[in-house]
């Protein structure tokens, strides 16, 4: 809530390792205290307590993972003694991928080239890190090939991973790496921020066509004074021509009318490709603040020839839904590369212009690619066909024998075990590679065994893997229901919306923590949850308790209902300020009336643009398992009024 990131960190205390469960689970373990001793030796680096621990542990079932923290030690200390008899044991499991990764960083530090060669060969799933040594490692044994998949890292959008460095860095020093490449690289990460990244790229170029830092620097932090002092022959190399460009863009993000005027008076001495390169930037800036100039200067970097990456594809379709112009929804929908016009949201809003052109047939086409789907777009596309949204049958619940066959999976009991451990993160990674390979049945047994040890967090996860038989119970599921639906029903909101929003928020982990540091299953900051303890008279509020359930749950409600009164009593508008905060949501409204769903397309965090509609959607799934019948998302989205209607105290909320 109010929050940028959310990436759960969570602190569980350690009772027992599982929580009984008639037929499938056991009591808490007799072995629970040593391998919690082991786990803590291992993290404190104590190696003989370390060994006492694992020596006790006999029948526990994370006694490999201690054993795993056994052998990591060894390989700290110089030793990799065991640890190919431990693969072989633990072989197609995570924590085999997980033991052989590490054997491979080994491996590399030791510089023992044909053996990391070897174990590198043998991961199942190597990331993006994982793929990176291997490249290094082959270009160590002198395999050609590797060249190609090094350079081919540049023309990748994703961020270079740390151990992809030294193998580019290499082959640049060689003289191996394109210059052009390595310069559109530097230019693109640039024109995101990504300075740290771009300062190694300039590292690679040749020393005549590098960057001068502390231009950049100064760039960065003054980019209008720099364009002001331009000499006059300002352009005449591509240096100095990249530097202009860099603070055309770093003035566009406070002001993208004012990077466009001064644009304008220099642009006739670059280059097409670097003028269309400027334009799309402009065009991304002017849409991410709603600016109407947006489609205009998108034009123009496609009149010029400019390719777009995947954002600025985006943000063109979302200038041109924000002004209403269709003719130009469809233009920017058709320019989309297939892999992009295929997404659900690209395929609704495509339907949608076909039917604001009265091509009904054709706009119906693209609804029912998706219809059906109990998403946002699905429904909404389900709702546009006139088809009322209808949740699949439920699928018939696990057997007796099924479910035994999910508790006798390692890999699902290990993660079940580590979540309880307080190691969630590892728990997550193993509960999620034993999903591997399941059909339905077997996903609808592991998401009951899930829920059955209250980690509700992998019950929905699982649930939502299933492709043709469905429990929409397990995905859309009311913990606590005796005691939150009352607290709901108190401050008048509806039940369906807060589920929502909370399975969104924690999905139901009691003591969950963001990365912002919101806690608990409503997700409350600090400062807010002090603030509308006060509000609401919680004389004995302290932030100890803002994980206790019926404390987070009377605190956040309370807050959906005053965010919910100073917005207009509209739930994307309440949902968008539970997220990124009451002001943000004010300032997204238009200066005339928008409709929800463009507003919800239309929001420039991509983390609140997801979640509002996820928040959404979810609500009509919960309210339909409730009623058993679906109401109308079309008519919840409705109109957002324009900016001042209905405000109310939005500037003032936390």
């Amino acid at each position: 809530m109010n929050k940028k990131h959310i990436g759960l960190l969570l602190l569980v205390c350690l009772p027992g390792l599982l929580l009984p469960m008639t037929g499938l689970a056991q009591a808490p373990h007799p072995e629970d205290a040593s391998f919690q001793a082991a786990r803590e030796a291992f993290v404190r680096g104590e190696r003989t307590k370390l060994s006492h621990a694992v020596a006790k542990l006999k029948t526990h079932p994370l006694t490999p993972w201690a054993t795993y923290f056994k052998l990591s030690q060894q390989l700290q200390d110089g030793s990799d003694a065991g640890l190919a008899e431990f693969i072989d044991q633990q072989a197609g499991t995570y924590l085999a991928e997980k033991a052989r990764d590490d054997w491979l960083k080994w491996l590399i530090r030791k510089e023992e080239w044909a053996a990391a060669s070897v174990q590198f060969s043998r991961l199942e799933r190597p990331d993006a890190e994982a793929n990176c040594r291997g490249i290094d490692v082959r270009l160590r044994l002198g395999d050609t090939g590797a060249v190609a998949e090094a350079r081919a890292l540049l023309a990748s959008p994703a961020p270079l991973a740390e151990p992809c460095l030294p193998p580019l860095t290499r082959l640049a020093a060689a003289g191996e790496l394109p210059v052009d490449g390595l310069q559109e690289r530097l230019r693109n990460q640039l024109a995101l921020g990504k300075i740290k990244e771009a300062r190694t790229i300039a590292g690679w170029l040749p020393a005549a066509e590098t960057l001068p830092w502390r231009t950049v620097d100064t760039i960065t932090d003054h980019p209008a004074r720099y364009l002001a002092s331009l000499p006059e022959r300002f352009a005449e190399t591509r240096r100095d021509r990249e530097l202009i460009m860099y603070a055309v863009q770093r003035v566009a993000r406070s002001d993208a009318r004012v990077a466009a005027a001064r644009w304008q008076e220099i642009e006739g001495r670059f280059s097409t490709t670097e003028r269309a390169f400027v334009w799309g930037r402009l065009g991304l800036r002017a849409a991410l603040a709603h600016q109407p100039e947006a489609s205009g200067w998108f034009d123009k970097a496609a009149a010029l020839g400019g390719t777009l990456d995947e954002e600025q594809h985006a943000w063109r379709i979302r200038a041109a839904l924000r002004s209403g112009n269709w003719p130009m929804v469809t233009r920017a929908i058709t320019a989309l590369p297939d892999t992009l016009a295929s997404q659900p949201e690209w395929l609704y809003w495509r339907a949608r212009a076909h039917a604001a052109a009265r091509e009904p047939e054709a706009a119906q086409a693209f609804y029912a690619k998706i219809a059906g789907q109990p998403s946002f777009y699905g429904i909404l596309a389900s709702e546009a066909l006139g088809r009322p949204f209808v949740l699949p049958p439920r699928a018939t619940p696990p057997s007796a024998e099924e479910l035994a066959a999910a508790a006798n999976r390692p890999g699902l009991a290990r993660g079940i075990g580590l979540i309880r451990a307080d190691m969630r993160i590892e728990g997550i990674r193993e509960w999620n590679w034993a999903l591997r390979g399941l059909d339905d049945r077997q996903l609808l047994a592991a998401a009951e065994l899930a829920s059955r040890h209250e980690v509700i967090d992998r019950a929905i996860s699982t649930a939502d893997r299933t492709r043709n038989e469905h429990d929409f119970v397990q995905r859309y599921p009311t913990p606590f229901y005796a005691k939150v639906e009352p607290r709901v029903r108190e401050v008048g909101l509806d039940p369906a919306w807060v589920y929502g929003l909370m399975r969104q928020e924690s999905r139901f982990i009691m003591d969950a923590r963001s990365s912002a540091g919101a806690r608990g299953l409503m997700q409350l900051m600090p400062a807010t949850a002090k603030w509308v303890a006060k509000k609401i008279g919680m004389n004995d509020f302290h932030q100890s308790r803002v994980t206790d359930m019926d404390t987070n749950v009377i605190l956040g409600t309370n807050y959906m209902r005053m965010v919910m009164d100073s917005l207009d009593n509209h739930p994307v508008l309440a949902s968008a300020a539970y997220n990124a905060g009451p002001g943000r949501a004010r300032k997204w409204r238009a200066e005339q009336p928008l409709e929800g769903a463009i507003y919800a397309e239309t929001i420039p965090f991509s983390e609140t643009r997801d979640y509002v509609k996820k928040v959404m959607a979810n609500a009509i799934n919960y309210a339909t398992l409730s009623n058993g019948t679906a109401p109308s998302l079309t008519a919840r989205l409705g109109t957002i009024r324009p900016r001042g209607f209905g405000d109310g105290t939005a500037e003032t909320l936390p």
